[in-house]
């Protein structure tokens, strides 16, 4: 079993929640639910792994607070 992070934002015109796998082009999807993100998000991995591997673009670090007085 593999693992990939998953970058979740919640679209404020739809309501839905959108994701995506850093730097991998086309690993995206949407859902009304993380539940149904996280599924939609697994199913189109699994179609992509089934062209091969991944290439990446570049690779997730992590996120960080700015402070702006």
């Amino acid at each position: 079993m593999r693992s990939f992070t998953a970058v979740i934002e919640r679209d404020p015109a739809t309501g839905l929640f959108v994701g995506y796998i850093p730097g991998w082009p086309g690993a995206h999807s949407q859902g009304a639910t993380v539940d149904e993100l996280r599924a939609n998000l697994e199913e189109v991995v699994a179609m992509l792994l089934e062209d091969g591997e991944p290439t990446f673009e570049g690779e997730f670090v992590g996120t960080q607070t700015v402070k702006v007085a």
